[in-house]
């Protein structure tokens, strides 16, 4: 990908031909795309294989990789943070669309949680200190250390360019976000083999029980030397898993900004750069009809409501499964089908919309848009399987029907609702309309003699401040022509975007947070096999509840831009 090199105001314009370091560029960035991509895969061949009872890769030794490679990438923080306080050349430029208050708040939030679920850890792993490693120990305390550290590093510099040290500042941009990745895989891994595990005792399915990290480390099953027994030691355990959604967002929303900066290494803006949307204030239902609010509360609040009572019915007794199923399905549908028609309604009124499209190099841009397209396809994998489960499969009742009925429209709504974020954050700021385009409005291009007379159009706003040719003359204005803003479009676009938030929080809540209705409705399990199927599930579950946080922070940006 090329980048758009605009020549610093006291720089003369660029040759034709690129410089030495222009050339090398490319060179840099492929070692430390090459870097990271190592270190990736020695990661995740360790993580994948220790999440099997059979391979002779213990927990121990994921975690002595993931420690270190959060230290070296802590060191690695601590000098970029030092050598740019020494150095105010080094970062000649800021990118004013990297990490926005809304991304970098959410890092915060994510970060704050993460740490909690490192007590929580730290708690369980100490409970039966006297048969663990102390790397057990040592591994989330140096987790909280680097999500310090690195929380810190995104607030102050995400939105730098750095010249100097460009290829080293690359190699340890890539080395850090390929140590965020590697932590989400672990946690993904973890929560997935603990879900999987869960599955296996309630339905008595032992031929495919996988023990989760905490259970093998203490040997097999019946002589387990480090047993989890006291109420403090269940507390610790339950309460860190019930983090892990908050610390597998945390490790995404920093791979985000660290690649974004990978972007803006040796990056050059003019210094009125920024394309950008001049900076406004953030007023929560402020210029909205407050029915989008209003409603997507309801629908949260009902979420939450139907996500207890799915989980307490699902996990007691049996006969109460298929009940909670249909509950479920019924409400995702109803979620889903609202959340497809706004989001065409919000697509519709682009239409009419006369604000200019914004073509300008963003790179942030790029990677949301490139983002939520990719997440998507984790969703729109495990919806078409079950579309061939339930339509090849049988018995065809009232829960295949659901279950069918809720895959179409989860194709639905994240194609419209892609179609409507993307077009939002390609739209230029409000006002930014086309000077050539002719206002349509009945009330534009009226002339007047009388001052109060524009007051007492119902349809026109205020006027602007009349313009004379001749000051000494007041008595005789030129033509004036006003320029109301639209401003049921603005406000209709800001629910449409309040509405779909809130929707994407719930349905963002209910898979991260356990509810897995792949599992407890038995028609994908009969039709590809448990082994399959849970493969599929584990792999592209993930990427659809990192989809729906992401669309959170894209549809914030939208609200703020409407």
């Amino acid at each position: 990908m090329s980048e758009e090199l605009v020549p610093h105001p006291k720089e003369s314009l660029p040759g034709p031909r690129a410089s030495p370091r222009e050339v090398w560029k490319k060179g840099g960035r492929l070692l430390s795309v090459l870097l990271a991509v190592n270190v990736l895969l020695l990661a995740c061949t360790l993580i994948s294989g220790g999440a099997f009872n059979k391979v002779a890769v213990y927990d121990t030794d994921v975690f002595a990789l993931l420690t270190t490679m959060m230290l070296l990438a802590a060191l690695w923080i601590i000098f970029y943070l030092l050598r740019t306080a020494r150095c105010p050349d080094a970062v000649p430029y800021r990118d004013s669309h990297a990490g926005p208050i809304w991304l970098r708040g959410g890092l915060v939030l994510f970060g704050i949680c993460t740490l909690v679920m490192d007590v929580f850890k730290t708690g369980y792993y100490s409970s039966f200190i006297e048969c663990q490693s102390a790397i057990k120990i040592l591994h989330p305390i140096i987790q909280a250390v680097f999500v310090i550290v690195q929380t810190y590093f995104l607030w102050v510099s995400a939105k730098d360019c750095i010249h100097t040290h460009l290829d080293l500042t690359r190699c340890g941009l890539m080395f850090t976000l390929a140590t965020n990745l590697a932590i989400w895989m672990a946690a993904v891994v973890d929560e997935s083999v603990h879900q999987a595990h869960s599955y296996s005792g309630s339905h008595g399915n032992t031929s495919h029980t996988r023990l989760a990290p905490a259970q093998r480390a203490g040997g097999a099953a019946g002589g387990d030397p480090c047993p989890c027994s006291t109420a403090i030691c269940q507390i610790f355990q339950q309460g860190y898993f019930y983090l892990y959604p908050f610390n597998i967002e945390y490790s995404l929303f920093a791979s985000t900004m660290l690649y974004v900066m990978w972007k803006n290494v040796g990056r050059l803006l003019a210094a009125t750069h920024g394309h950008g949307h001049p900076p406004s204030r953030v007023s929560l239902f402020r210029e909205t009809f407050f029915a989008g609010p209003i409603v997507g509360l309801l629908l949260f609040v009902v979420g939450l409501a139907v996500f207890i009572l799915y989980e307490v019915q699902v996990s007691g007794d049996r006969g109460h499964t298929q009940q909670a199923l249909v509950t479920y399905y019924s409400f995702n549908i109803v979620c889903l089908g609202l959340m497809t028609l706004v989001s065409l309604s919000g697509s519709v009124i682009y239409r009419f919309d006369r604000r200019a499209m914004d073509h300008h190099k963003n790179p942030t841009r790029t990677l949301d848009v490139a983002l939520l397209m990719g997440a998507a396809l984790g969703q729109y994998a495990v919806s078409y399987y079950s579309i061939v489960a339930v339509v090849v499969g049988s018995p065809r009742d009232l829960l295949g029907a659901l279950n069918l009925s809720h895959a179409l429209l989860m194709i639905a709504q994240h194609t419209f609702q892609n179609v409507f974020i993307i077009e939002s954050l390609h739209r230029g700021p409000p006002g930014a309309e086309p000077r050539e385009t002719t206002p349509k409005e009945p009330c534009q291009g009226i002339t007047f003699a009388n001052l109060d007379a524009i007051h007492t159009l119902p349809s026109c706003p205020p006027t602007p401040r009349l313009v004379s040719p001749n000051p000494e003359s007041p008595q005789e204005p030129v033509a004036i022509i006003s320029a109301p803003r639209c401003h049921w479009r603005r406000r209709c676009l800001k629910d449409i975007s309040l509405f779909l938030l809130l929707c994407n929080v719930i349905l963002w809540i209910m898979p991260a947070f356990g509810a897995r209705p792949h599992f407890s409705n038995t028609v994908e399990v009969d039709f590809y096999g448990y082994s399959l199927w849970a493969a599929i599930v584990n792999i592209c579950l993930p990427f659809g509840i990192f989809y729906r946080m992401h669309a959170v922070s894209s549809l914030l940006e939208v609200y703020v831009l409407s």
